[in-house]
């Protein structure tokens, strides 16, 4: 059953919130921090603040379209749902709302960032994670909520990835493999490069033969990983994978 948990409970609800944000000087600050691409000077200022405060600040920091901004905002999201997580989870769940309001077509939005932000907080807190799994895996499946604009559902394939490598046992209980597995073919290489990543935290090797037809792509991608922008091949990736799941001891 791919519907299940709070998350799926209130997909439609709009979640309106307002926050107290910084005044211009800690916006500034915080700007300043992020552009320079380095996530533990971050963490650090932060964590002194309350995470209220510097939530509307960090999301719009994800309309940044290049560079490393975006997603050093990206990933101290997670780091400050959790903390709010751990002081009122159901404050937690409005920010998580939020986000999937801001996808939703009734918002007027976008929603940039929003999946990647919303797989950050479920890398770093396991509840939403338990909680929210299932609506970030329905954004890339055309049963489900599927996200047609390609960059948005680019996020969400990262964010499956994100989820994969830290909660590898909810990946594994939401079988999101039996969904990604369609993207091995993909047409757009980050789509597939990041299904590819994804799969090799699925334990299923059967997957062993799909995913090595890939090691004939050259296509080179970037992508976001290990707090760094890499510019890849989808061959190496996949061969990553391959050897993630021992598919050579088959």
């Amino acid at each position: 059953m791919l519907w299940q948990g709070d998350g799926a409970s209130r997909l439609k609800t709009p979640a309106i919130l307002i926050m107290p944000g910084f005044d211009h000087k800690d916006r500034r600050k915080l700007s300043l921090l992020l552009k320079k691409g380095s996530l533990s000077p971050v963490l650090d200022y932060l964590s002194s603040i309350p995470p209220k405060k510097v939530i509307g600040t960090l999301i719009r920091s994800f309309y940044h379209p290049e560079g490393l901004e975006r997603w050093i905002a990206i990933r101290a999201f997670g780091y400050v749902v959790d903390r709010l997580a751990q002081k009122d989870m159901e404050e937690a769940r409005i920010v998580m709302r939020r986000l999937m309001w801001s996808l939703n077509d009734e918002s007027g939005g976008i929603g940039w960032g929003a999946p990647e932000a919303m797989a950050e907080a479920m890398a770093q807190n396991e509840t939403l994670a338990r909680e929210y799994s299932r609506i970030l895996l329905s954004y890339v499946w055309e049963e489900g909520n599927f996200l047609e604009y390609l960059p948005l559902r680019r996020g969400a394939l990262w964010g499956l990835y994100r989820l994969a490598k830290a909660r590898t046992g909810i990946f594994r209980e939401i079988e999101a493999w039996k969904i990604l597995k369609n993207y091995l073919s993909d047409r757009d290489a980050e789509s597939k490069a990041l299904a590819i990543l994804a799969l090799g935290y699925s334990g299923v090797r059967e997957l062993c033969d799909d995913i090595a037809s890939n090691l004939s792509d050259r296509r080179i991608v970037k992508v976001f990983l290990e707090d760094e922008l890499k510019e890849i091949s989808i061959a190496d990736l996949a061969a990553i994978s391959l050897d993630r799941l021992s598919c050579k001891d088959q």
